[in-house]
């Protein structure tokens, strides 16, 4: 009767360790990650060069673009590389922050896991530690903001353009991306609407210095008009919209037509010519200056069209045209015959076309209320427009993010010390194993100070005790005192002028501690795919590929 029992113990054991090791793999694996952009962090941050399989490079110091171009096999670096694009999506900034944080989260688990704590227990400590670090962010660290003191917002947006490349222009970014996300808001039933993915578009043009950069009252593409004759320039132009062939439909797969005599051709000539006249006579009646279509426009409908003196433009992107309708306060119609004067656009000053290197560009500008613009970009070359336009969406996510909550938290590491001083003294009060773990997130938050020291070559150690020294010293009064990026002495922030919003922090922390409490509870990895000569699933107890063997991908 007692022969079982030993065995029964030993596969639990089995078991339970089987599930530490996946544990141990998955931690190393997000701290491979974290180190590959620890170094990306701050303002005296390295570049990585990355090459692609076509022989293309990209130089940035940006975590996220970095990440994108890195492929990675272990199940649990690919989670890693996925919340850098989540806080992209979400907030647009701290990418590089995130990343270093959730590793520093997972990398204090793993003495836990060795003493053989339970990971609900760990996960249990994590999740009150996030939720009273978010409390405290809210109500001891924040600082509310005035949107209508300009200059207050700048030094915002500065501190996150600051650790760029485009930081020479850093003034010239501020005011590009506070007049963007100003233009594309909108209140809809009460709650702000910020779009700038759809209706801040960047458009980089090569040739001129980035000095020329600018916001643009409008929109602006790379189209040129249907006809040679058709009017360049019209001033307060009536513009119609259109998202349909302004030329003989073709028929379903095969029509077939039967010709009998000689003229039955011309008849079917004929029948084409009154189905797009009768179209242009429907756009006529509405006066417009300017028609523009996501389809075709046929010949004959441009010699109607210049006939009548209206300048047309055809195949225009459809993210270009919902542009161009919210710029001007035009609709977009299916339709012909279902124009109304309403869904005409009188909100624009000017349309032109203009020559900018070998290229023609319709520039729809100076308009009464638009709510899209384009932002034109200039510059040396490709490779530097580009690294620019990556800055300036940071810069743009930063100003959205000030628009959405308008409250700051001080940069530079002092917002970590002092949570992590905060939680350290919450701790206090807990009872029983949970203190540990929670303690733990505490010291994990000190990487983003210790990360910015060590980036700038100060001596780490003896920074990182001073700081925390003097948040301890005096929390309320310190409570803005971080590390300078630049020499890595303390300074405090609210003097240098770095601040960071304060949705972009709250969703660092969700993101790290949430990323790493669903590795820890991860105790299997099972294959899908079977191997070679096997039945069943493949298991694979083990720690998983090495993390530190990654390669490029596209």
């Amino acid at each position: 009767m007692m022969g079982p029992g030993p065995i029964m113990v030993l596969s639990q054991n089995t078991k339970r360790d089987s599930g530490k090791k996946v544990q141990m793999g998955n931690i190393n694996a997000g701290k491979a990650i974290g180190d590959v952009v620890r170094t990306c962090l701050g303002p005296r941050a390295m570049l990585k060069m990355l090459m692609d399989p076509m022989g293309g490079i990209v130089m940035t110091n940006d975590g996220n673009a970095i990440l994108r171009e890195i492929t990675v096999e272990h199940p649990a670096a690919k989670t890693m590389i996925e919340i850098a694009r989540t806080q992209d999506e979400e907030v647009g900034d701290g990418t590089t922050s995130v990343i270093v944080l959730a590793a520093e989260v997972l990398g204090v688990s793993q003495q836990f896991l060795e003493e053989k704590m339970h990971p609900t227990v760990i996960i249990q400590a994590y999740r009150q530690a996030l939720e009273d670090a978010t409390n405290l962010l809210r109500e001891k660290v924040a600082t509310p903001i005035d949107m209508e003191n300009k200059a207050e917002v700048r030094k915002v947006v500065q501190s996150c353009v600051g650790t760029k490349f485009i930081a020479k222009w850093s003034d010239l970014a501020c005011d590009i991306a506070m007049e963007a996300v100003k233009t594309v808001s909108m209140d809809m039933s009460g709650k702000k609407e910020i779009d700038i993915k759809r209706y801040a578009k960047v458009e980089k043009i090569p040739g001129g210095s980035i000095e020329d950069s600018q916001v643009l009252r409008g929109v602006m593409f790379n189209k040129d008009v249907t006809h040679p004759k058709m009017k360049r320039r019209i001033e307060k132009p009536r513009i119609l919209l259109l998202d349909c062939n302004l030329e003989y439909k073709k028929g379903e797969s095969q029509t077939n037509i039967e010709i009998m005599k000689e003229d039955d051709f011309s008849k079917v000539l004929q029948q084409e010519e009154a189905y797009i006249k009768k179209m242009c006579d429907d756009i006529l009646a509405f006066k417009p200056d300017l028609v523009i279509t996501e389809k075709g426009v046929s010949d004959l409908a441009q010699h109607f069209f210049n006939k009548a003196g209206i300048t047309a433009i055809r195949r225009l992107r459809k993210s270009d045209n919902l542009r161009v309708a919210r710029a001007c306060g035009a609709t977009i119609v299916n339709r012909t015959d279902e124009i109304s004067e309403d869904n005409i656009g009188t909100g624009a000053g000017l349309f032109e076309v203009r020559k900018i290197g070998d290229e023609y560009f319709t520039f729809i500008e100076e308009c009464e209320d638009p709510k899209a613009c384009t932002i034109l970009l200039r510059g040396a070359s490709k490779d530097i427009l580009n690294e620019v336009e990556r800055n300036l969406q940071d810069a743009l996510n930063v100003a959205r993010n000030l628009w959405m909550e308008p409250a700051l938290v001080p940069g530079g590491g002092a917002t970590e010390m002092e949570i992590a001083y905060l939680l350290t003294q919450m701790a206090k009060s807990l009872n029983g194993v949970i203190q540990w773990p929670y303690k733990a997130i505490a010291s994990a938050l000190e990487v983003i100070p210790r990360t910015i020291a060590q980036n700038c070559g100060a001596n780490t150690i003896r920074s990182l005790t001073a700081l925390r020294a003097k948040h301890a010293l005096d929390a309320e009064k310190n409570v803005n005192w971080g590390i300078n990026g630049e020499t890595g002495a303390l300074a405090d922030m609210s003097e240098l002028g770095i601040w960071e919003p304060l949705s972009v922090k709250l969703q660092v922390y969700k993101t790290a501690v949430e990323t790493a409490i669903l590795l820890l509870r991860i105790d299997d990895i099972v294959s899908g795919s079977k191997k070679r000569g096997e039945q069943g699933p493949a298991v694979d107890h083990g720690a998983g590929p090495d993390p530190s063997m990654m390669s490029m991908g596209e």
